[in-house]
């Protein structure tokens, strides 16, 4: 059982978001020990690209700030080193294709498991094409984040059949984001995929309040938030820590009314 899993079997899960290096790879080093502290169960980090097609104004603005910082994967790699000294927390590394493959994938593989990080989302390999990275990442004990989103309708089943660590639903059709409301049935959407398997499901895009915490985790076994919390850092810069504490703290709070 990898620690992605274990975390999931403690209860429901609340997945924060942060760009890494924005505003710089201190800031990011305390925000990601103060969530831990906060009741985060399992972390995601941004590695700044320029072209992120996932992500939102929001996010596009961070990788901006974080690359304009001058923050690179190799920093990255040796602020996980001294996340490990504080947290066992799991890491989840959130990028693109490219900077991987810039990076050399067996290379970034390898860097990740020496490290301490746990699993990758990427959300531009589709699942058809995801074969050479899952092998790597297998080999090197990392998991592979499955993402299934409102389009994925017949192959949600098939994308779950050959997912580990979580599987991360997308709540919303585009790019990441804060929504007012979210329409997608997502109760339809976690029962597909618990019909194939017991990797545990989590919900992300446009989660932003504890109420909407709350109700994505009552439908799933987590709930991920990204934009809301990069919005606090891009609006406190260095003094963020105490505010993305502060809402880490509500938004478990959220997560937890949901068990």
């Amino acid at each position: 059982m990898s620690r992605i899993g274990d975390a999931f079997k403690k209860g429901k899960v609340f997945i924060p978001f942060i760009t890494g290096g924005d505003p710089d790879i201190e800031t990011s080093y305390e925000l990601i020990r103060t969530m831990a502290e906060s009741g985060a169960d399992i972390i995601e980090i941004g590695i700044p690209f320029s072209d992120p097609i996932a992500e939102g104004p929001v996010i596009q603005e961070a990788d901006l700030r974080a690359l304009s910082a001058g923050t690179t994967t190799d920093q990255l790699f040796e602020m996980v080193i001294r996340l490990r000294k504080e947290t066992d927390i799991p890491l989840i590394f959130m990028t693109y294709m490219n900077p991987i493959y810039v990076y050399g994938t067996e290379r970034f593989m390898k860097r990740c498991a020496e490290v301490g990080i746990d699993g990758i989302i990427v959300p531009d390999v589709p699942f058809e094409e995801k074969a050479e990275l899952a092998e790597c990442c297998s080999e090197h004990g990392i998991d592979l984040i499955s993402m299934i989103a409102p389009t994925s309708q017949d192959r949600i089943e098939t994308i779950a059949r050959e997912a580990e660590g979580f599987i991360y639903c997308v709540s919303s059709l585009g790019v990441t984001g804060v929504r007012s409301e979210i329409t997608t049935d997502i109760g339809t959407m976690v029962k597909q995929v618990k019909n194939v398997t017991d990797v545990p499901v989590a919900v992300g895009f446009g989660i932003s309040t504890p109420e909407q915490a709350q109700k994505m985790a009552g439908l799933s076994d987590g709930a991920i938030v990204g934009s809301a919390i990069v919005k606090l850092v891009a609006q406190y810069g260095r003094d963020a820590v105490p505010h993305v504490a502060q809402y880490v703290k509500k938004m478990k709070e959220g997560v937890v009314r949901a068990q």
